[in-house]
């Protein structure tokens, strides 16, 4: 797919996703592969912003979906580049002047001695301001549901080799768009959205897949994307079920094999 017009230029850059160590378990000794997690430090023109903690496989993208998450930034084409660069463990975000403030800095930078603030008291108090174009023809049928859950179990190629990371995918019906596998469950939520925001990606007749918990936050992340179809293999939260009812999606969860939960929105669910 093609960037949209105007898009930020950005590296290319790859990093090893597992290290291979030797571990000592009941039949001996052995080697295992485990997630080879690293600090990215982001800085927006030229201001320390946050540090992510992540597998490093499209750092690009996390940090451009973090932006739109956070709601620092209205689309890809507000961002001149993003350049990661491993040696320092840095990514350095330049944004296009006409965004600056009189400081020259990106307004509204989140607050914290971490940098890093979460978006989800201000939407609890306005969920007007989050908007689902296409809702109303929003569907899923169990056929599709099913043939989504079949193909990211053998999809996650990290989590066999080394468990403990996450996954998010993108999915339009049954056909997988963009997939994602990281430490973090809102880390490869916001690279899948950075993916959407590069390529101009509509979400409306979207499925969002994920390993993570259906939390407020990752609820809103996906609302945000404009994607209106949620199916996790775990569970739900009450702000997750109470910010999906607001938003009017629909939220699956506990979803292996043939089994799940349909939390929110059984209207938008075809059984037959």
């Amino acid at each position: 797919m093609q960037p949209i017009a105007n898009a930020p230029r950005l590296t290319a850059t790859l990093s090893e996703p597992v290290r291979e160590i030797e571990i000592v378990d009941e039949l001996g000794r052995r080697t295992i592969f485990i997630p080879a997690e690293r600090a990215l430090t982001v800085l927006v023109d030229d201001r320390e912003l946050v540090t992510l903690m992540t597998l490093g496989a499209s750092p690009e993208l996390l940090v451009l979906g973090f932006l739109c998450n956070q709601r620092l930034i209205k689309n890809a084409a507000a961002i001149e580049s993003i350049s990661v660069d491993w040696r320092t463990s840095r990514a350095m975000v330049m944004t296009r002047p006409t965004l600056r403030d009189a400081h020259g800095a990106l307004p509204r930078i989140v607050a914290g001695a971490s940098g890093q603030g979460s978006i989800v008291p201000a939407l609890m108090s306005q969920p007007d301001t989050v908007r689902l174009p296409g809702m109303a023809e929003a569907r899923i049928h169990q056929s599709t549901l099913r043939r989504v859950l079949d193909i990211m179990r053998q999809h996650d190629s990290i989590h066999r080799h080394a468990r403990s990371v996450h996954s998010c995918a993108l999915f339009q019906h049954d056909n997988l768009l963009v997939s994602v596998e990281d430490v973090g469950r809102h880390n490869a939520l916001d690279t899948v959205s950075g993916w959407m925001a590069l390529h101009g990606i509509d979400g409306a007749d979207k499925i969002l897949f994920t390993t993570g918990r259906l939390t407020g936050e990752m609820v809103i992340k996906a609302a945000q994307s404009g994607v209106p179809i949620v199916v996790s293999r775990n569970g739900v939260s009450t702000m997750g079920y109470d910010l999906a009812k607001k938003f009017g999606m629909a939220l699956f969860g506990r979803a292996v094999n043939r089994r799940f939960h349909c939390y929110v929105g059984a209207e938008r669910f075809d059984a037959g």
